[in-house]
C-alpha cells in the first residue's frame, strides 16, 4: 500500500504491483537476485536491523547445525506471531527493576516511566503510529480484554439493529468475543453473526462484496467489526471505504489491527473510524503478552456510552481522594481499569522509538 504523507486520502496499490514497477524501471526481474539488493539498498529503513536481537542459528531448536553456521543470525520471518526483542528492552526493563529495588514506592512518581502514569509517556508516539490524537488513544489490558470493553460500549443491540458483519475466518480471540457479546444481550450468535466468507475459489474478501452486504443488512447491523489486515491470508482491508459505507448505514465501524499496527501506515481520526483494538508483541515488537492499544474517535467524547469502569479511569487529581465519586477521563483514558504495568511499559517504549 502507498499513501500521501497526510494519509487523508491513501491510494491502496497490490505490494506485487509496486514491486514490478520498480523492477521494469529498473531493467530487471522480480526473479533477480541484483532486484533483491536493489531494494535492500534503497530500504530507508534498513538500518532499523541493528536495532533489535536476531536469534543465532546455533540457539534455534530443532536445528541441523551440519546445513548452517551456528553463529549465524537466523532469517525471521515470525514477526507477525512475536516480534524481535529490542536493544534497548532489556536496559529499559532493568531500570524499572532497580528502580522497584531501590526506591520502591515512589517508582510510582519518578524516572522515565513513573507506574503511575507510565502508559501516557507512551501515549503520543503511539497516536502518531496509529494516526491519531494522543486523547484518542490508550495503553492498555491485551487486545480481547479491549475489543470486549469497546463492544460493551459499541454493540447496543435494539430488536431492528442488533447484527454483527464480521469474517468467517476472524481471529478465533474475535470470533468468541462476538459471541460472547451476543449472548451477553441475550442473543444467540447465529442470529447476530454476519460472517462473511470470499467467493467460490478465492481466498480474499473483495471490498465490493463488503459494500454490498453493508447496503442489503446495513439497517439490521450495530457494529461493523474486520481486520485491517487478515492475519492468515495478509489482505490488506480498504479501511477508509469501509468505514464511509457503514457509518452511512448507521452503523459503528471497528476494527481489530493486530496485524496492521506497524506494518502499514493508519490514519484512523482522518478515516473517521469509531473504534479500534491492537496488540503490540507482533509488528511492535513489545514482548510476548505485551500491553494492547485501543482507539475512540474524539466524535464520541462526552457520549454518555455504558462502559466497565475502574479507578484508573477516575480523574488522577483526585483519584486517591478515595471518596468513591468517579470523576471519569474523557476519551480513551477513561476505559482503563487498574494501573498498567511498568514492566510491560519498559519494551514498548524500547519499540517505539
Amino acid at each position: 500500500m502507498t499513501a500521501n504523507s497526510s494519509h487523508k486520502s491513501p491510494v491502496f496499490i497490490h505490494p506485487l504491483d509496486e514491486l514490478k514497477c520498480i523492477a521494469q524501471d529498473n531493467g530487471l526481474h522480480l526473479e533477480d537476485l541484483q532486484f533483491a539488493k536493489l531494494m535492500d539498498a534503497q530500504d530507508p529503513l534498513k538500518q532499523l536491523r541493528n536495532e533489535f536481537h536476531y536469534p543465532k542459528m546455533g540457539d534455534i531448536l530443532r536445528t541441523d547445525h551440519s546445513l548452517v553456521n551456528p553463529m549465524d543470525d537466523c532469517v525471521y520471518f515470525c514477526g507477525n506471531s512475536l516480534g524481535l526483542c529490542p536493544k534497548k528492552a532489556k536496559e529499559y526493563t532493568n531500570v524499572e527493576l532497580e528502580k522497584w529495588a531501590n526506591i520502591a514506592l515512589q517508582g510510582h512518581q519518578h524516572g522515565d516511566l513513573p507506574w503511575a502514569w507510565c502508559d501516557e509517556v507512551l501515549e503520543e508516539d503511539m497516536a502518531r503510529l496509529v494516526g491519531c490524537q494522543r486523547e484518542e488513544v490508550g495503553i492498555m489490558n491485551g487486545l480481547t480484554v479491549n475489543l470486549h470493553l469497546l463492544l460493551i460500549s459499541f454493540y447496543r443491540p435494539n430488536k431492528d439493529r442488533y447484527k454483527i458483519l464480521c469474517e468467517s475466518k476472524a481471529f478465533p480471540s474475535d470470533h468468541y468475543a462476538f459471541e460472547s457479546q451476543s449472548r451477553l444481550h441475550g442473543y444467540d450468535p447465529s442470529d447476530t453473526m454476519i460472517c462473511m466468507e470470499p467467493r467460490e475459489g478465492e481466498f480474499t474478501l473483495r471490498t465490493e462484496d463488503i459494500l454490498s452486504k453493508i447496503e442489503e443488512e446495513g439497517d439490521k447491523i450495530a457494529v461493523v467489526c474486520l481486520p485491517g489486515v487478515q492475519y492468515y491470508t495478509g489482505q490488506l482491508f480498504d479501511m477508509p471505504t469501509i468505514t464511509k459505507a457503514g457509518q452511512a448505514k448507521g452503523c459503528y465501524v471497528g476494527w481489530d489491527l493486530a496485524h496492521t499496527v506497524g506494518n502499514v501506515p493508519l490514519d484512523l481520526h482522518g478515516w473517521g473510524v469509531d473504534f479500534a483494538c491492537w496488540c503490540t508483541y507482533k509488528y511492535l515488537n513489545a514482548s510476548a503478552g505485551g500491553l494492547a492499544g485501543l482507539f475512540i474517535h474524539e466524535k464520541h467524547k462526552g457520549h454518555n456510552f455504558p462502559q466497565l469502569l475502574g479507578w484508573w479511569g477516575h480523574d488522577m487529581s483526585t483519584r486517591f481522594m478515595m471518596d468513591n465519586k468517579m470523576h471519569l477521563l474523557p476519551g480513551a483514558r477513561g476505559y482503563r481499569i487498574s494501573n498498567t504495568p511498568g514492566l510491560l511499559c519498559a519494551p514498548l517504549k524500547a519499540s517505539l522509538e
